[in-house]
């Protein structure tokens, strides 16, 4: 449920940093799936160095002296852009703790116990780095389980609670970025490192609409804001089969047929072998592992549920365009909807080209942000 806007007095940075956030987490979300799909995340064996560099090696022989050198040939066109993607994420993560900081500074000790746990999981690195996993691992949950409680006790007049909760969610996705390189792109943490992403943004997004305090008041607000809840139900679930279709090289599992699959509307399909989301730790997942069949299942069901979502949100869109001073909304969640299932089309009858596929990732985002601002936005009228 939503504060309202006008009851909370924030920091008058508070929104800057917040919009500065949602722009930065932007880039790292369009900038990974760049990395994901130019096959560049396991370009990097070490983490959260590369060959041992807080940069990257300048050249091969750089990286021969570092233990990862035996594990993956190094590959100067592919690490920075790993690289460059772990230094946008940590410098996400340092406005995300400043925006905590900032909402909790009138809570009793409210900065000091932000403080300790991003401190917990900052000492859990080099810890790691030097091979004490468990100690790591036990800061790590530490400092999570602080923030959490923390979340759990504070209420979100002022922000605190969502702050609180968004840097939680960073830090595990901070997990889950080392995670996709020490478990060799196991396809459950790269959909997982998708997913939290987008939560972030989505997060973020909302503290800095509720910030700003722009709000929309209609009449029907409560049954919108029910519009706009299913649909992001509905949207997450689609962006999360596409996060599993891409971590399990399944995007051209039809070929380059659509609206059929290799040649046909129901080819042999094995569901069962295509949604198994665990099989332990040590295979290299790098170019996928599953057979055709278990590939084409996976792809199937990104097409159903495509097909749900864009229903939905072509009515949504409709809806909104019948509301008074809501057309322009309609309007872009309608193009929106149209430009991303164009870009589903094409990235599978063009053979997936990198910029159609980075595209379509970013597509999902402006669909995220659509449907995040409304929800943030959206109250009652006041009597």
């Amino acid at each position: 449920m939503n504060t309202p806007f006008k009851a909370a007095t924030f920091s008058k940075h508070f929104h800057r940093i917040a919009w500065l956030a949602v722009a930065l987490a932007t880039c790292v979300i369009v900038f990974g799936a760049f990395v994901r799909l130019s096959n560049a995340g396991l370009s990097c064996p070490d983490w959260p160095t590369c060959y041992g560099r807080a940069t990257w090696p300048g050249a091969s022989a750089d990286a021969l002296d570092h233990a990862a050198s035996a594990i993956r040939p190094f590959e100067s066109h592919k690490a920075w852009r790993e690289q460059v993607h772990r230094h946008l994420a940590a410098t996400l993560g340092l406005l995300v703790l400043a925006l905590a900081l900032l909402a909790a500074r009138k809570r009793r000790y409210g900065m000091a116990q932000i403080l300790v746990a991003a401190g917990l999981v900052a000492i859990g690195i080099p810890l790691y780095m030097h091979g004490e996993h468990v100690a790591a691992s036990a800061l790590a949950i530490l400092g999570e389980a602080i923030l959490l409680a923390a979340a759990l006790r504070w209420s979100n007049l002022d922000l605190s609670r969502v702050a609180a909760l968004t840097l939680a969610v960073i830090i595990f996705q901070a997990l889950l970025g080392m995670w996709t390189v020490t478990w060799l792109l196991k396809p459950i943490v790269v959909m997982g490192h998708l997913l939290g992403g987008l939560l972030t943004f989505s997060l973020l997004l909302w503290m800095a609409w509720r910030a700003t305090a722009a709000p929309i008041r209609l009449a029907d607000t409560p049954q919108l804001r029910r519009w706009v809840m299913l649909g992001l139900l509905l949207l997450g679930v689609q962006i999360a089969l596409g996060g599993w279709t891409s971590a399990n090289y399944a995007a051209l599992a039809c070929g380059n047929d659509f609206p059929t699959c290799v040649g046909q509307w129901w080819p042999r399909h094995d569901f069962g072998e295509a949604f198994v989301l665990w099989r332990g730790i040590g295979v290299d997942y790098e170019g996928g592992i599953l057979d055709g069949e278990a590939r084409i299942a996976i792809q199937l069901a990104h097409r159903m549920m495509a097909m749900v979502v864009f229903a939905y949100l072509i009515a949504f869109a409709v809806r909104l365009m019948r509301l008074p001073g809501m057309r322009g909304w309609g309007v872009f969640v309608l193009a929106m909807a149209l430009v991303q299932v164009g870009l589903g089309i094409a990235n599978v009858m063009l053979g997936l080209p990198l910029v159609v596929a980075v595209l379509h990732n970013a597509g999902a985002v402006v669909l995220l942000f659509a449907m995040v601002s409304l929800l943030a936005r959206l109250e009652a009228p006041e009597h």
